[in-house]
């Protein structure tokens, strides 16, 4: 399977190939200020089954528990649509799950933040839950 996300005008693509090693549900302060709305729903694949395609630029920043993050977004329209956590998953990049636009896409795996989980929100009954993270090997 081929999954392909892109950017709110379309210039800034990801192309994915296979399904997801996970997909996270985060509802950190950090997560909600850079998606604009109340968390982040972000699939995790293989680095080498990712093709990033299109003008785009990053932010970098650390995490709770100091590890960096980079983002890339388009330096058109904004979106924030793929970023890199190295020190926790080298291998691996993480794309927002609304830029793929695709409403049959898997649920969540895990939740983290719970307890900065917005309390009108519900998530999927079987989707693992933490009231922060599991701990310093996930940020």
């Amino acid at each position: 399977m081929q999954r392909t996300a892109r950017c709110h005008c379309g210039n800034l693509t990801v192309e994915c190939r296979g399904e997801p090693v996970n997909v996270f549900m985060c509802h950190c302060e950090m997560c909600q200020r850079r998606t604009g709305t109340a968390f982040n729903l972000g699939a995790w694949f293989p680095q080498g089954d990712v093709k990033i395609s299109g003008p785009r630029k990053s932010y970098q920043r650390s995490g709770e528990l100091g590890a960096q993050w980079t983002f890339q977004f388009c330096p058109n329209c904004g979106t924030s649509v793929c970023w890199t956590l190295e020190s926790v998953f080298p291998d691996q990049v993480g794309v927002a799950v609304g830029c793929f636009a695709d409403p049959g896409f898997p649920a969540p795996t895990l939740s983290f933040y719970g307890a900065r989980r917005h309390a009108w929100l519900t998530q999927p009954a079987a989707t693992p839950s933490h009231l922060g993270t599991l701990g310093s090997e996930l940020e």
